[in-house]
């Protein structure tokens, strides 16, 4: 049971690829799943928090909506509380097609724009795209130019090791003003609005729950997890995380293959602490 002076944990969030989901996978594990469950029987909010869009999640967790009807989805900038949409942030299409028009200078490097769970491509090969994300590139769509609104969610694909993807980081963040990149995975950056991340919607769910960061748990593995395991004391990094994602956090645990959030977050709901 929780120390008298310690105040009990009522929301938890977990990066899905590389924290719960182990690489290659494609769904859940029952005992992820059962692991939700059991924090949502004992009164605690809990979703992932992922680059992935909100429409995007469900496949995952075996359309088991109870799992995400709280979450931030896009990196924070779709923000979920029960079923309700609480936050959406748009990308200014200025700063967006500044971005397109560095990239075009780069071999291998495309960037891309959702409308739905469709992919529309501004920038580079599908083929580029298919290789970077697989489930991104088979059904995307050449765009005739920048979409009408400012979309939620866009990526930037390259081809190439780790080591290329954060030289095309790098060069943004020198180049393009008005917009965020992150860096999640080998050949893949998120695009976001400026000064904003997964930490921002935790502030936000935080605000609206009445709750306090150290009434709040959070697993990732990625460097667009940073901003996350650095704001929240009780964060951890998963075994296989990046050595940024590792040094944010406040605490290391099993790897994703052994199923160590899962283990932690049955151990929140028996009133236990994490860590």
């Amino acid at each position: 049971m929780p120390t008298s002076d310690s105040k009990p944990i009522k929301l938890i969030l977990t990066d899905i690829d590389g924290t719960i989901l182990p690489f290659g996978e494609s769904v859940l594990s029952q005992y992820a799943l059962d692991s939700f469950h059991a924090a949502l029987d004992a009164g605690i909010h809990i979703g992932p928090a992922t680059g992935r869009a909100a429409n995007r999640v469900a496949p995952i967790f075996s359309d088991d909506s109870a799992c995400y009807q709280t979450m931030l989805a896009t990196n924070g900038m779709e923000v979920l509380l029960d079923g309700e949409l609480i936050c959406e942030k748009r990308i200014d299409l200025e700063p967006l097609g500044n971005t397109v028009d560095v990239l075009r200078q780069l071999e291998g490097v495309g960037i891309c724009y959702f409308d739905g769970p469709t992919a529309y491509i501004l920038h580079g090969s599908k083929e580029d795209l298919t290789e970077a994300f697989p489930a991104y590139g088979r059904t995307a769509r050449i765009a005739a130019g920048l979409p009408d609104e400012p979309p939620v969610k866009v990526n930037i694909f390259v081809r190439g090791d780790f080591a290329r993807t954060q030289e095309v980081l790098e060069l943004l963040q020198s180049e393009v003003s008005g917009i965020g990149f992150n860096l999640p995975m080998e050949g893949f950056l998120n695009v976001t609005p400026p000064n904003w991340s997964k930490a921002s919607g935790i502030d936000l769910l935080c605000e609206h729950l009445g709750i306090g960061l150290d009434q709040v748990c959070v697993f990732g593995d990625s460097d667009n997890d940073l901003e996350m395991l650095a704001h929240v004391p009780l964060s951890a990094a998963v075994e296989n995380a990046t050595k940024n994602a590792k040094t944010a956090a406040h605490h290391l645990i099993g790897s994703v293959d052994e199923g160590a959030v899962p283990r932690l977050i049955e151990r929140i709901a028996q009133g236990e602490k994490p860590f």
